[in-house]
């Protein structure tokens, strides 16, 4: 099968990853609901898919469980795609994210997906009370093999898990005597280097690449998924996804000014003191060191900020160079309202279309 591409101007697919923002000066609870007006902007205006990503122990952030998140935006939304931008596997038992995105797939059946990383989503002693291993991370392409035998219920004979069924799932459905749901949720392997890459190919998968931790090659990572792509029983073809970090405005200036908290949020993560997304007055009185502005103008000049049309030309450059299928516009500055205002703007851009409201808006 081919995944589904939306109508719409642009040649490729365009969503949207919030990693549920939360920036000095903000509640947990305002922080969330900016994630839900966010959300419900995304659906309005015709973007295909919204994906939140799991952190732990950051200040930035209040999403530390997306299927909870996803839970709730069921309900505030009616036509985009909803997943994890990724559940960070190892921090979980396969069978219980299987449950819970059977679950979500049960909610809201065709608009679910799981991305998964490897990453811990968070610093060292975070990770360890999480209870991951020192070798957690070996172990990621055997507990994507078990949440896949979950998922589809289908572990061949003799597997230790052949008997343990995740619920809901086609196993209940058949217990129950009733037609087993067409579709499960979509599975995605995230990453942001070879290793991720071919893993995808040789599973058959989509492959979401994520070029906001950094200068990495995706380039490279774009080539050997390829290479390396089967054909699995869900994709015949290989599929892909780069998301990319945006800050857009009618006001350049200030766009910029919403890009740089976030590099500033990094610079505090590189020098350990945790990820803040400082007001945008606060970032630029700061002293930086030598060293410090090299690293802030870095992340900064990395992000895609600027009127839509200068994001947009970014964006065109950057699809055409790799070939992406889908890219996804990676929203966390200090103003939740920015972000919303942005992805409105780039969907005027392409003349995106203008969809109908979801229920729980069109009642409030």
């Amino acid at each position: 099968m081919r995944l589904s591409r939306p109508p719409g101007a642009a040649s490729f697919i365009l969503s949207v990853l919030s990693a549920g923002g939360t920036g000095v000066g903000m509640t947990a609870d305002e922080g969330l609901e900016g994630t839900i007006s966010l959300a419900r902007t995304a659906d309005q205006r015709g973007f295909h898919r919204f994906w939140m990503s799991e952190h732990h122990g950051m200040g930035a952030t209040s999403v530390s469980s997306p299927p909870l998140m996803i839970a709730r935006l069921i309900a505030e939304t009616m036509h985009i795609r909803l997943g994890a931008g990724g559940v960070m596997l190892p921090n979980h038992s396969p069978l219980l994210i299987a449950e819970q995105f059977g679950m979500l797939e049960a909610l809201a059946p065709g608009r679910i997906d799981l991305g998964l990383g490897r990453a811990p989503g968070t610093d060292g002693a975070t990770a360890t009370a999480l209870r991951r291993g020192a070798d957690a991370n070996d172990a990621f392409p055997q507990q994507i093999l078990e949440l896949l035998g979950f998922l589809g219920d289908d572990f061949p004979s003799g597997h230790p898990y052949r008997q343990v069924h995740a619920v809901p799932g086609p196993w209940q459905a058949k217990e129950n005597r009733v037609t087993v749901p067409p579709s499960t949720p979509q599975v995605w392997v995230l990453g942001s280097s070879p290793y991720s890459a071919q893993l995808a190919g040789q599973l058959g998968r989509p492959y979401a690449f994520a070029l906001q931790f950094g200068d990495a090659d995706v380039d490279t990572a774009m080539r050997v998924y390829r290479e390396s792509f089967q054909p699995s029983d869900v994709l015949a073809e290989p599929h892909t996804l780069v998301s990319v970090p945006v800050a857009i405005s009618n006001d350049p200036i200030e766009a910029k000014r919403q890009s740089a908290t976030s590099a500033m949020a990094m610079l505090r993560m590189f020098k350990g003191e945790g990820y803040l997304l400082l007001p945008p007055d606060e970032v630029e009185a700061y002293q930086a060191t030598l060293q410090e502005r090299h690293i802030l103008d870095a992340y900064t000049d990395r992000s895609f900020h600027g009127t839509a049309e200068t994001v947009g030309a970014r964006i065109e450059a950057l699809q055409e160079r790799t070939g992406a299928d889908e890219v996804m516009l990676v929203v966390g500055g200090h103003s939740t309202s920015l972000d919303q205002e942005g992805i409105s703007l780039i969907a005027d851009h392409y003349a995106m279309p203008r969809l109908e409201t979801s229920l729980a808006a069109a009642a409030q």
